[in-house]
């Protein structure tokens, strides 16, 4: 199978030569994290209750490049974001914000907030550039990938080897203890176990993992360059950092509250409130003493949770038609059960549905706002991008023309899991 098109050698040549600039070493000494972007095909906002997920990642995301520091400090700067970056690694992390620094100090200071907690002792810090594909990302995790590629690149200027079931422990403190989100470890687990071409998926409650092949008939076409499938992103033009948010949290509380009320309804109160220590039965049994609000985030939890079994059933059998069908359903439990989303990405997400080629169609992301996901048959990319395209300017003609017209819409193909080069 062909190896992911993603960065190429120009995009590495880029950053190693920003690195060497800054730190006066020799380019040939400057490695790079590759921290890809991840979509969610099913199993959205069932992570955080033990749900069942999916995922893989793409060909775009983060680059990180980096030399070892003589000493403890880190200095770091940006492709997309002002300022610069400026810790050591003997400094002793606490989950709050440096007023003084840019916003985006938090994912390195994260990071190694999240390693010290785990007892790992830093002495080298780095000095390192960091930078994002086609300046778009909203939707995609990119949260995660930038916290992994500071994890994988503090450890490998520390000589430490951590390995990937651990590192998604560490971004989790980044996320959930530093940055105070009270999201899952799907981001964090797509961008570090996937693998080209395969679907990932993970039972979030024992973090069972493993990959869902393909069938041997589109393994073989694959292999041979006949691509069956292609993903297509189309970005609504809002863009909102998932800390700030507060529909997220809100969510997740939602989720927890009707676990325990559900718990306690069946003789099983003891439990943590998370839906997946409800047994099926019993949401069926006891659904109806559920607030109104709490009732839709259960059956959100529950029916998506079936979608996933039978995607990776689908899956498994090549078969897009059907595994596109279940990633709409899963967009339209999203937009009437989670209730997330907003006019504008319901706009998007409803003009996918009706794309040239398109198998299905959901958000990305927490889905509040960012970035729509389409599951395309490879010989109609061109036609359905055109047909979004045309008709979200119809719909939504002041963000449409926020957005430059080449990055409205990007076609991708799948990635592979986080990496030092």
């Amino acid at each position: 199978m062909v190896a992911s098109s993603w960065p190429s050698l120009d995009e590495l040549d880029a950053v190693r030569n920003k690195v060497a600039d800054m730190s006066g070493a020799d380019v040939r000494d400057v490695r790079v994290v590759v921290s890809p972007y991840r979509i969610c095909p099913l199993g959205a906002h069932i992570d955080h209750q033990g749900g069942t997920v999916t995922a893989m990642t793409i060909n775009m995301g983060i680059l990180l490049g980096f030399v070892p520091s003589l000493d403890a400090q880190v200095i770091l700067r940006s492709g997309q974001l002002h300022g610069e970056v400026k810790f050591r690694v003997d400094e002793v992390q606490h989950p709050k914000k440096i007023p003084e620094e840019p916003d985006w100090a938090c994912y390195p200071r994260g990071a190694l907030y999240a390693l010290q907690s785990k007892g790992h002792h830093l002495t080298k810090g780095i000095t390192g550039f960091i930078c994002g594909s086609e300046e778009h990302s909203s939707g995609l995790s990119s949260s995660a990938a930038v916290g992994i590629a500071y994890l994988l690149a503090l450890e490998t200027a520390n000589c430490k080897i951590i390995g990937p079931e651990d590192n998604i422990e560490l971004d989790r403190l980044i996320e959930n203890e530093y940055l105070h989100l009270k999201n899952g470890i799907l981001d964090q687990s797509a961008i570090l176990l996937s693998k080209y071409g395969y679907l990932t998926w993970m039972d979030c409650k024992t973090r069972k993992y493993d990959i869902a092949n393909f069938s041997e008939l589109q393994k073989c076409q694959q292999s041979e360059g006949q691509e069956t499938y292609k993903i297509l992103l189309a970005f609504s033009g809002l863009k909102e950092p998932l800390m700030r948010n507060s529909g997220y949290n809100t969510r997740v509380s939602e989720c927890r509250e009707a676990a325990e009320t559900l718990l306690d309804a069946s003789g099983n109160g003891s439990l943590e409130p998370l839906l997946c220590n409800v047994d099926p039965d019993s949401f069926e049994a006891h659904k109806s003493i559920l607030k109104p609000n709490l009732a839709k985030r259960a059956l959100h939890y529950f029916s998506e949770n079936k979608r996933v079994k039978e995607g990776l059933k689908a899956w498994a059998s090549g078969n897009l038609d059907d595994f596109g069908k279940l990633i709409s359903a899963s967009g339209l439990s999203s937009i009437e059960n989670y209730e997330c989303g907003c006019k504008e990405m319901i706009d998007l997400y409803e003009i996918l549905l009706k794309a040239p080629g398109v198998f299905g169609a959901r958000f990305s992301g927490a889905g509040f706002r960012g970035c729509c996901l389409a599951l395309v048959d490879a010989d109609l990319t061109d036609k359905a991008a055109a047909f979004v395209k045309q008709e979200y300017q119809k719909v939504q003609p002041e963000l449409a023309s926020k957005l430059p017209q080449d990055r409205l819409v990007l076609i991708c193909e799948p990635g592979d899991s986080a990496h030092v080069i």
